[in-house]
């Protein structure tokens, strides 16, 4: 399998993919929030809110994993990008470690298939494009070194995102 088979753009809800981990864009409290955040913690259950309180507070940069609860994925990665300034705050290394993070935690946990949302581009406020760039590198430099997970998805909720991501992994 080559590097380029193991990963792949859809558009959708996050929420159905049967994966191992769908990866929740999440806020530090690890207690649910607006877009994604939301989303999965209303799919999953409220038992998804004691697996957070479990797993304690988040750094951002930082990720953590818990039970999927109620959703066809396995698990939920909750991984939290920096809030948007100016591009010169540290928020490029932040948001490249969330998502390394998380391929982190998929592989000490033997997932194989594993799913992005957008982290930082919702309300955080990430410009797209740029964040698309930041996650495709991340993911691709990260697989080069590793046999797992074998699958990445990058989940778009729009025309917009999809394009963007579809952009980045054309360069």
């Amino acid at each position: 399998m080559t590097l380029g088979n193991r990963v792949e753009v859809w558009q959708g809800d996050i929420t159905t993919l049967d994966v191992d981990a769908i990866v929740n864009a999440a806020n530090e409290a690890l207690m649910g929030g607006g877009g994604a955040d939301g989303a999965i913690h209303r799919a999953a259950g409220p038992e998804l809110i004691m697996e957070c309180r479990r797993a304690g507070r988040c750094p951002t940069g930082e990720a953590r994993i818990t039970k999927g609860c109620l959703l066809k994925a396995r698990h939920v990665i909750h991984a939290v990008g920096p809030v948007y300034r100016d591009g010169t705050s540290g928020e490029p290394a932040l948001l490249a470690s969330a998502y390394r993070k998380s391929l982190e935690l998929a592989q000490r946990h033997k997932l194989h298939t594993i799913a992005f949302p957008g982290l930082s581009t919702g309300v955080y406020g990430y410009p797209l494009a740029e964040a698309s760039v930041i996650a495709v590198r991340t993911v691709m430099e990260f697989l080069a070194f590793s046999s797992s997970p074998a699958k990445v998805i990058f989940c778009t909720f729009d025309e917009a995102a999809t394009r963007a991501m579809r952009e980045a992994l054309a360069r």
